[in-house]
């Protein structure tokens, strides 16, 4: 007898279909929020750190990356772009918050726009056109999100607000798909997951 296929395992399926069919992936948005409001698999493959937000890899494939962000109350990611790729958040536990920045040139301060939060099940879309952007947790609490990224980044620029100096982070992970890294670095990872 087979185990039942997991809810977080069906949305990677139901994503892999949607996205080689539309590559903007106009349904994306409608998944990623029926899943945020009605699972709660992803739990067992979230983990969280004092130090930082975690970057808990669930899928990889050419067509996109699915990951868990774990946050502790008040941690920010660094303001940072895309590198040209498509990118949704739904929360699964929060709030969240999103703040949106703008370059006004070199050497130049950025500008901050606008402050939207987002409540579990909620569902915000990002890309390099729009703005760049910084994502919190609250003060108060602990957050999880799901990121879903077409294509997968490898890296991306992270922003200094008051210079506008933008330099290139190369990402990795914390765990994958439940087992932490450990020592293993982001290439091998990607290395196993092209092997698939």
């Amino acid at each position: 007898m087979t185990a039942p296929q997991r809810p977080l395992d069906r949305l990677c399926q139901e994503l892999t279909t949607v996205l080689g069919r539309d590559p903007k992936g106009k349904a994306v948005a409608a998944l990623l929020e029926r899943y945020a409001r009605e699972e709660g698999d992803w739990a067992q493959w979230t983990f969280f750190d004092a130090g930082t937000y975690t970057r808990n890899l669930v899928h990889r494939s050419s067509l996109y990356e699915l990951l868990i962000l774990g946050w502790e109350a008040g941690q920010a990611s660094p303001i940072h772009d895309h590198d040209g790729q498509h990118c949704w958040m739904a929360v699964l536990e929060g709030p969240m918050q999103e703040v949106h920045f703008r370059a006004a040139g070199p050497g130049a301060p950025l500008t901050q726009g606008a402050l939207r939060t987002f409540e579990r099940g909620e569902v915000a879309y990002i890309a390099d056109e729009i703005a760049l952007h910084r994502v919190q947790a609250t003060p108060a609490a602990r957050g999880v999100s799901l990121h879903l990224y077409s294509s997968p980044i490898d890296t991306c620029r992270t922003y200094d607000p008051t210079s506008g100096e933008a330099r290139r982070l190369a990402v990795g992970y914390h765990s994958v798909r439940g087992v932490l890294c450990g020592e293993k670095s982001a290439a091998s990872v990607r290395a196993e997951w092209a092997a698939v």
